[in-house]
């Protein structure tokens, strides 16, 4: 297989807050599937990530936790950091943009990309009414205010959302003029703003509609080892520039983020916008990362501006605008900088409580499943799999616990844990814990191996094209074939009546469980090191293409162990459900 170089990000959360699985399921557990598949596949990958510390939403959560933002952004980036740990998401860099040691990075690549484009005329500089605060003494930038949405749905009906932030709409998906809300409110003092002259620097993406509206267009249609975009991502970002891409204010009245980079005394006391410096932290992650790897920051450019580096972005719903659209013409507009090769959009995940209706998630009302809490009592694997069977790749989804349970107990245990474990115990007891002999295979033991290298090529054709549901789908078909495989050969009754029909049949079952733990080791890391460590398989990463490469006659396999446990509804979640 010809080698590869990706750069893979996933999008930075707000440091604002714990994670929960709606996070997971959106931008994070689908971009380390993905990651773990090219690594094994033995592409060149950097995977990065970090936390959003500038902006509004962490100056408001430091508020009221009584913090500094400060305190308040790196409490949460260590935390934030830990949960992904946990659950076997690993970054080669996790960083923040206002964390010590990457904000003096950070803030040079943001404010250089500004000025860039600023030299190149695409800012426009203008007086405009701002909302103002009275009360607090303070312009509302963003999440400061929230109203009712002004904008359009896809279908032309208005949106009407009454709880609107002034940076974006969650219900549409658009993005929000703070001046334009209906009836808005400021989040400091839950009074009504009202407009104020100030100065401020409008990107002019109208200018980049077409160019944007060309490259959308011919992300339908792709080869050459490129799947076509999800069709969600396409219709929205295309009809965003159908009705029009609005001037888009970059800067804020904020003393808080990325210091605006020009000599102008209007400038002073303001900060970029936290969504124009955001993704440029993918960039400025990337430059950290060189810089402790090969001593050189600026070999960055090696993944951002080479044409052979394909840059991947995950994100969730209510990014798309802009990872497609804004974020984009930012690049444009710089000149020098690789058009991502995909942007891998998920909808919201929903939650399902026994005996309640699905819900929205909710930080504030208490619907949410946290990654801390889950942790402290269960497997990361059980969670994994779950998020990825009821992924929202094309839709909004729910996480019903009951179906958790079932899923785990039915599916993880009974199919896949079941054949591992019966596959291993047997070579244990019968087999001196060695792989027995191939000896003479008949037909149903060729077919089954053919359906090994069969289902491997339709993981992989689904792992290439973002289909994670569908893939993992696969890999559970395997190992419940293998379980009527191994009922059909029936190898306690070979054992009494022919030792080498016997040998043959844990041989197969074995070269399958050597394959399982291949296809599932990018959803199941966990479990798939335990096969490894049962299978004595030796090196950090299980090559992809040695998925059917048979494990040799005699070779010495470790003590059988469970993978999967059963179970209890009355044990789980109480705590998240509160």
């Amino acid at each position: 297989m010809a080698k590869r170089r990706f750069l893979i990000t996933s999008a930075l959360p707000y440091s604002n807050g714990r994670l929960h699985v709606g996070h997971i399921a959106g931008a994070y557990l689908p971009a380390d599937t993905y990651v773990r598949y090219l690594k094994a596949r033995g592409d060149e990958v950097r995977f990065i990530c970090g936390s959003d510390d500038n902006g509004v939403a962490s100056l408001i959560s430091a508020r009221k936790e009584g913090k500094t933002v400060e305190e308040l952004t790196a409490h949460y980036n260590y935390r934030q950091e830990a949960d992904f740990k946990g659950l076997g998401i690993v970054f080669d860099i996790y960083g923040g943009t206002h964390q010590p040691d990457f904000v003096e990075l950070h803030n040079k690549i943001s404010q250089g990309m500004f000025k860039t484009i600023y030299d190149k005329g695409y800012f426009v500089k203008k007086k405009t009414k701002q909302l103002y605060d009275t009360q607090a003494d303070q312009f509302l930038p963003d999440r400061y205010v929230k109203g009712k949405c002004y904008q359009a749905m896809p279908d032309g009906s208005p949106c009407g959302y009454e709880e609107a932030y002034g940076d974006q709409c969650e219900h549409c998906g658009r993005a929000i003029e703070p001046i334009m809300l209906i009836d808005p409110v400021s989040t400091i003092t839950g009074t009504k703003p009202e407009p104020r002259e100030t100065t401020h620097w409008y990107m002019q993406l109208p200018q980049f509609e077409d160019k944007l509206r060309e490259w959308l267009e011919s992300k339908r249609q792709v080869g050459d080892g490129e799947p076509a975009w999800r069709e969600t991502v396409l219709n929205f970002s295309l009809g965003q520039i159908k009705t029009g891409l609005p001037e888009r204010a970059m800067t804020r009245d904020l003393d808080w983020g990325v210091p605006v980079p020009l000599d102008d005394p209007d400038a002073a006391g303001k900060m970029l916008y936290v969504w124009f410096d955001a993704p440029i932290g993918y960039v400025s992650f990337t430059a950290r990362h060189c810089e402790l790897v090969d001593g050189d920051w600026q070999q960055y450019e090696r993944w951002w501006k080479d044409p052979d580096c394909r840059i991947v972005h995950f994100i969730g719903e209510d990014n798309t605008v802009f990872h497609a659209l804004t974020w984009p013409a930012m690049m444009l507009a710089e000149g020098s900088y690789q058009l991502p090769w995909q942007v891998v959009a998920n909808a919201f995940l929903n939650v399902k409580f026994p005996g309640k209706d699905e819900e929205k998630i909710s930080k504030s009302r208490g619907t949410a499943i946290w990654i801390e809490e889950y942790l402290k009592t269960f497997d990361p694997d059980p969670l994994r799999y779950y998020l990825t069977a009821v992924a929202p790749e094309n839709q909004r989804t729910a996480f019903d616990i009951d179906d958790f349970i079932n899923r785990n107990n039915t599916e993880l245990l009974n199919a896949l844990g079941n054949f591992v474990n019966r596959t291993l115990t047997f070579a244990q007891r019968y087999f001196d814990g060695k792989v027995p002999d191939a000896d003479t295979r008949e037909t149903i033991d060729n077919e089954h191996i053919a359906a090994i290298a069969g289902q491997a090529e339709k993981v992989t054709e689904n792992l290439e094209a973002f289909r994670f549901k569908a893939a993992l789908a696969e890999v559970m078909a395997l190992a419940r074939s293998a379980n009527v495989y191994f009922d059909a050969k029936q190898p306690w009754k070979q054992r009494k009546e022919d030792m080498g029909a016997c040998g043959t049949t844990i041989n197969v079952c074995l070269q399958t469980v050597k394959a399982l733990t291949v296809l599932m080791n990018p959803f199941l890391p966990f479990s798939a090191a335990r096969c490894k460590e049962m299978l004595k398989l030796e090196g950090d990463i299980l090559p992809w293409d040695e998925v059917t490469r048979e494990l040799p006659a005699g070779q010495k396999l470790g003590e059988p162990v469970i993978l999967f446990k059963k179970l209890d509804p009355g044990e789980l979640f109480n705590e998240s459900a509160k």
